[in-house]
């Protein structure tokens, strides 16, 4: 069983909202044969807590144009890791220091990636400033 075709196109969605508020190294992973409970993690991080919260609203705002609201929202008052739960689709937009100390695609590793199909600029910016390290 792989991802639906749905969980896919609003894993894109976010994506390229996370990409278009500069979030870095988005990633996401079907992990629907590993979970009954998601098809699809979405992975973004960012250098400060600040930015953090505005790659959550303009993912929020982006998928509340589809009508689409998160079931469950978690950690938005401290900007550190925000998860966000649209059930088929699972979001965590991490401060970089957290995304490299969880390691969640180190835990997921056995699911394949899904293509976010971000493009040529979408893709500079959401790997701009995790070439410097």
């Amino acid at each position: 069983m792989t991802a639906s075709e749905s969980s896919i196109t609003i894993a894109r969605a976010a994506a390229r909202a996370a990409a278009d508020k500069i979030a870095q190294d988005i990633v996401a992973l079907d992990v629907s044969e590993r979970l009954a409970l998601a098809d699809v993690f979405l992975i973004a991080s960012a250098p400060s807590e600040r930015q953090v919260n505005a790659i959550v609203d303009g993912i929020e705002e982006e998928l509340a144009k589809q009508d689409l609201r998160p079931v469950r929202r978690e950690g938005r008052s401290g900007g550190r890791w925000v998860l966000l739960d649209y059930s088929d689709i699972v979001i965590h937009v991490q401060h970089e220091e957290d995304r490299v100390f969880y390691a969640l695609e180190r835990l997921w590793k056995d699911c394949p990636v899904v293509d976010l199909q971000l493009g040529d600029d979408a893709s500079a910016k959401a790997t701009a400033g995790s070439e410097t390290e």
